[in-house]
């Protein structure tokens, strides 16, 4: 019993990806992180909420590059209960697209096939 409760305690915490609709009405799968263990990277989109209300979308280079983008990724931490992590492609045309749709996103609690 107890090889086989160590072996589950030394996986890795594999999360689920979480559905969220852009602004725009596309679908974005986000891997959530835990808030204690949240980094901030520099070319890596991020979304920081407050149960389904987005208080931050960006990434390292926003909030240093960008007083305003700086100031609310602050508040948004101090009020945050949730982050994910975003994938993007590298073209800052698409992250800056991506940050803008994810700005007024709302999580996707159900999805239906049409």
């Amino acid at each position: 019993m107890a090889p086989m409760l160590m072996r589950r305690l030394s996986q890795p915490n594999v999360s689920r990806m979480v559905n969220w609709r852009g602004r725009s009405g596309r679908f974005y799968a986000l891997s959530p992180v835990r808030l204690a263990d949240f980094s901030l990277e520099d070319n890596e989109l991020y979304l920081i909420a407050r149960g389904s209300f987005v208080l931050w979308a960006g990434s390292g280079s926003d909030v240093i590059s960008d007083p305003q983008s700086r100031s609310r990724f602050r508040l948004a931490l101090a009020a945050a209960d949730r982050v994910f992590h975003v994938d993007s492609g590298a073209s800052d045309v698409e992250r800056m697209t991506t940050v803008w749709d994810l700005e007024a996103a709302t999580p996707v609690t159900e999805l239906s096939a049409a």
